[in-house]
């Protein structure tokens, strides 16, 4: 077995906890949510089942290894042996789980629970695992994978204030069995532990990229990243801590982060790192290797006395020592905004007060891919054009119903791919065509971005959407300017400005509506399609009152959160609105001699 298996005695019972494991891994499937109206949202692979009911478990994993290594040297309290939840063991199994070649099959991960679900445990368990316990494939016991430790391991635990690494690291002193203590020589102190000599350590690091730049970490935890925000470095720690598990001398140097839900106003790491991985999820990008888990309520779940013992109790998974109670009666106090019980005690991902619209209203209005719509159909579009820096988009609206569908979003690169990067006009302009053939386009209008203060006025868009106006004015019934252009739609106007700030607050209430809806258990008059794209822009738009009421922006003028594919979303569905009122072009009138 492994370098460390080899050396143990014989009788350590190291084997007797692989055993329990396996038994108890082995029974059919059981969901604490079990009868629960509102059924969490499982991400990842830990509450996956088989066909048959049973736990869906990687085909190799070193994380059998792990479990008598951390049986027979940890302890959950003094005497007695440290067991992980079942929910926590699937979880470790798939991030040991190993290809056929012996490499992981995730080179990061994020682990996201509610408060108190003993994410601080798992990472400490998982630091000293990674500093003396079966960390790496060494090779191959017919088709079971053997694991060995980790010569000269350096662990770092990293959080924007040394406050918060104290949640990890003041749990070592009495983690670690005496008898492990003496076994590995193990020197614990409040801010570093050595073992073997000086050979091996862990340490806890605060936001100081410079200082981070270039070290050696074998692993590394990422606590709180829910914290981590441009203004505290947060950002430029998350860079560095990649990078350098990138350039790792064996290539096999991983990051683990534990989060709670995240606040979308913020753009912290915890945010960067979900979208990145619902754009992979999506098939938007290529697979990043990423382990993302959360367990989170339906958005649909209540705040109320009635449903929430039964909202928590489902979203708490395994973690039993949470007091349901008390969490209800945090919930139920005043004081707490319901965006931050939603986050903490819901593990749903919420906006702040001033978001344009509550996320969880937004996502219950989905609708299954498979519901797209039907070629020949009728449909409004709008399009929202950026030259370089914002997202440039193009949403329909269907005739019949009103439902929103995504048909493209450009967007610069992020990092130093994208510099010089300029909207595709020629891609653009193919999709609209394309929009055109398949559908039947009554109605298109197009922002073009133009600004009041634009000094060189390059007017980027303007050449196409006078083609675009050439070539399907005759189809189009409701032009943007009547008499004049089908399609050109400047917004920076203040008759445009006070257009849009009515059809944005018309947007959010027909959704508001609609949300209500669906919990009364009636068809939505409101849906979408769920592209994740629209749901991040959709959830990343502030409130923007202006002299004519409420509109949407994306919070400040530099922000890195895109909004631009809620306003074709608004767009769409205010041309659908003036056609419904049976508006059209103004035709001429009189004879051609």
């Amino acid at each position: 077995m492994a370098t460390l298996a080899k050396a143990r005695p014989a009788t350590d019972g190291f084997d007797d906890v692989i055993d329990w494991y396996r038994a108890e891994l082995a029974k059919p499937a059981e969901f604490p949510w079990a009868g629960c109206e509102w059924e969490p949202k499982p991400i990842g692979p830990t509450w996956e089942t088989t066909p048959d009911g049973h736990w869906l478990l990687p085909e190799a994993s070193i994380g059998w290894e792990v479990f008598g290594w951390t049986g027979t040297r940890l302890q959950l309290t003094r005497g007695e042996p440290w067991r992980y939840t079942l929910e926590q063991a699937r979880w470790v199994l798939w991030w040991f789980a190993v290809d056929e070649s012996g490499q992981f099959l995730y080179r990061d991960a994020v682990f996201q629970r509610l408060k108190g679900a003993g994410k601080d445990p798992l990472l400490a368990t998982l630091a000293a695992v990674e500093m003396l316990g079966p960390a790496r494939f060494l090779e191959w016991d017919g088709d079971l994978p053997v694991a060995t430790d980790v010569s000269a391991a350096w662990i770092q635990l990293a959080a924007v204030s040394l406050e918060q690494t104290k949640n990890t690291t003041r749990l070592f002193p009495l983690l670690f069995t005496d008898e492990a203590k003496a076994e590995y020589g193990l020197r614990i102190g409040k801010e570093v532990i050595y073992a073997l000599g000086d050979e091996r350590m862990i340490q806890a690091v605060t936001s100081s990229p410079a200082t981070l730049e270039g070290a050696r970490a074998t692993f590394t935890g990422m606590n709180e990243t829910h914290h981590w925000l441009s203004n505290n470095d947060g950002h430029e720690m998350a860079a560095v801590v990649e990078r350098n598990a990138t350039k790792s001398a064996d290539g096999a140097a991983r990051t683990l982060a534990v989060t709670n839900a995240y606040e979308p106003s913020e753009d912290s790491v915890a945010q960067r790192t979900r979208e990145a991985w619902e754009l992979a999820d999506a098939g938007g990008s290529l697979t990043s290797g990423l382990l993302y888990d959360s367990l989170e309520a339906p958005p649909e779940a209540p705040l109320s006395a009635e449903a929430a013992p039964a909202v928590v109790a489902a979203v708490r998974g395994d973690s039993f020592w949470l007091d349901t109670d008390r969490i209800v009666q945090s919930i139920l106090d005043t004081r707490n905004p319901p965006s931050r019980s939603r986050r903490f005690w819901y593990n749903q991902i919420t906006a702040a007060e001033d978001a344009w619209l509550d996320p969880q209203d937004f996502d219950s209005l989905a609708v299954p891919r498979d519901a797209a719509v039907a070629a020949g159909e009728s449909i409004a579009m709008f399009f929202d054009g950026s030259k370089s820096d914002d997202a440039t988009g193009l949403v329909g609206c269907r005739l019949s119903d009103g439902h929103v569908f995504t048909l493209g979003m450009w967007q610069r690169p992020p990092g130093g791919r994208g510099d010089g990067w300029l909207a595709p006009r020629v891609e653009v302009d193919q999709q609209v065509a394309a929009a055109f053939a398949t559908f039947d386009v009554v109605g298109f209008w197009a922002d073009p971005s133009h600004t009041r203060d634009d000094v060189t006025d390059e007017r980027y868009w303007d050449a196409l959407i006078d083609d675009w106006h050439a070539r399907w004015k005759q189809r189009l019934s409701l032009w943007a300017m009547p008499n004049k252009h089908s399609i050109m739609w400047d917004m920076s106007s203040p008759a445009r400005t006070a257009e849009f700030t009515a059809a944005a607050e018309r947007c959010v209430a027909d959704i508001e509506e609609s949300a209500e809806e669906v919990r009364a258990g009636r068809p939505p008059s409101f849906t979408h399609d769920g592209d994740p794209r629209l749901r991040r822009h959709a959830h990343n738009a502030r409130r923007f009152p202006n002299r004519y009421g409420v509109s949407l922006w994306k919070g400040h003028r530099e922000s890195a959160r895109k909004v631009d594919l809620t306003v074709c979303m608004v767009g769409a569905r205010m041309v659908r609105r003036r056609l419904e009122l049976g508006e059209g072009k103004k035709r001429r009138t009189g004879h051609v001699w």
